[in-house]
């Protein structure tokens, strides 16, 4: 997609670790793109008011706005100080993203200020009416908007889809079309999740299968590797400028028959089969530029015993052998419970291990309550307490998440959309 075929708008924010902001949106779809914004933590200002940029900083033409770019190493050593300023808890607690479901604002950041979670995850109870009403909640949700929670939502549309108003077309169709119909959907879907206040999307399922009856067939973006790869490469492209991707279910639901919300699929396929086959489409999705991983409950057996989420080996595979560098985040750990085996029916255990994995970010669903990220809280704390968890583990953790928290205010993801925008021209 040529830049001639895209719509740009900017915004200036003062300080050492301005970065640039440029939303961008498809053409075709630039009703689902805004051009102003309630800014929290960035500040707009005319040209004029740059001189005092750093050197080398882009001068605008008069009654336009520039942005300061900050590096990659300012944002990680940012990053790093503010973790290092945490207390235990504060860390613990960061690495988190909750859940509670309820539509009312006031309760929504009563939630987030008390429980200091570094994210949360809409559900269809988070989800108002109207997209007013939404960016009402996703607006109480940040508290801070220079350092926004992430906020995520399973927006893959068709089977899965949270936004009532997403009309953009899903995996269901996709598969069967061209790489370049897969970008637009998913950069008109992007602009939808942006529009709404919402950073992270858990919507591109770069699982693989032909099997009609496998449960997650109509949700995969691909029959094939090759078909899955050009697919899932194409969603990430798309979504990249408004939405933060998320592939799952790594490392690949296809080759494991059965459905992880009721029990933990398992397969025999070998490490050398599954780079060949299932591998290829998060391969792909990597190399495009996903800032996100999730792994499911699911079990190569002849790689490791235990469910990919609960696997130091599938976490080394993904960062060593993948080159994935960015945030590792579980399937819903409700989901662990829900399976029914005993060794699964302890929510802290399931997380610290999650965490001791190699996972940066634990997801929580399934049977919480408003409580329940207090209790994980406690008992990451208490594990790092007692030598269960590395100190250092849960340090990388909730490093590798501030990164992205504020890699996400400094792109303005993290910004609440204006309630009356035009869309962008």
């Amino acid at each position: 997609m040529s830049s001639a075929g895209r719509h740009r708008f900017h915004a200036v924010r003062r300080g050492e670790d301005a970065r640039m902001l440029t939303p961008v949106t498809h053409a075709g779809i630039a009703a689902a793109a805004v051009a102003c914004f309630v800014l929290g933590a960035l500040v707009l200002a005319p040209a004029a008011d740059a001189t005092s940029s750093p050197s080398g900083a882009t001068q605008a033409p008069a009654g336009d706005v520039v942005v300061v770019a900050g590096t990659a190493e300012s944002v990680a050593a940012r990053a790093t100080a503010a973790v290092a300023a945490m207390s235990l808890s504060e860390r613990a607690a960061s690495v988190i993203m909750g859940h509670i479901s309820t539509t009312d604002p006031g309760v929504l950041r009563d939630y987030m200020s008390s429980t200091g979670v570094g994210g949360f995850i809409l559900m269809g109870a988070n989800i108002p009416g109207s997209e007013d009403r939404l960016r009402e909640i996703t607006a109480a949700l940040t508290v801070d908007p220079a350092v926004p929670p992430l906020l995520g939502i399973d927006q893959e549309g068709g089977d899965v889809s949270r936004l009532p108003w997403d009309d953009f077309p899903s995996s269901i169709t996709l598969k069967n079309e061209p790489p370049e119909a897969t970008e637009l959907a998913f950069a008109g879907r992007g602009a939808l999740v942006q529009r709404a206040g919402i950073s992270v999307n858990f919507g591109i399922v770069a699982d693989i299968t032909d099997d009609t009856s496998m449960f997650i067939y109509r949700r995969a973006l691909g029959t094939t590797p090759e078909n899955g790869a050009s697919h899932v490469a194409a969603a990430v492209v798309g979504e990249e400028p408004e939405a933060l991707s998320t592939l799952k279910h790594f490392p690949g639901h296809g080759a494991a028959p059965g459905d992880s919300h009721r029990g933990i699929p398992s397969t025999t396929e070998t490490y050398d089969q599954w780079r060949q086959t299932d591998a290829v489409p998060f391969a792909a999705g990597i190399e495009a530029g996903a800032p996100l991983l999730m792994f499911g409950h699911l079990a190569y057996t002849s790689i490791d015993e235990k469910p990919a989420t609960l696997s130091s080996e599938w976490h080394r595979i993904a960062r060593e052998e993948l080159g994935f560098d960015g945030v590792a985040i579980t399937d819903d750990l409700g989901m662990l419970e829900a399976s029914g085996l005993r060794e699964y029916q302890d929510p802290v255990s399931n997380a610290v291990a999650a965490l001791a994995a190699g996972n940066d970010m634990l997801l929580s669903v399934l049977g919480t309550n408003s409580q329940t990220a207090a209790e994980l809280t406690a008992g990451i704390v208490a594990a790092v307490e007692s030598g269960a968890l590395p100190a250092e583990r849960l340090d990388q953790a909730a490093v590798r998440v501030m990164t992205l928290r504020l890699q996400t205010a400094g792109a303005g993801r993290g910004l609440v959309p204006c309630s009356s925008c035009a869309p962008a021209a």
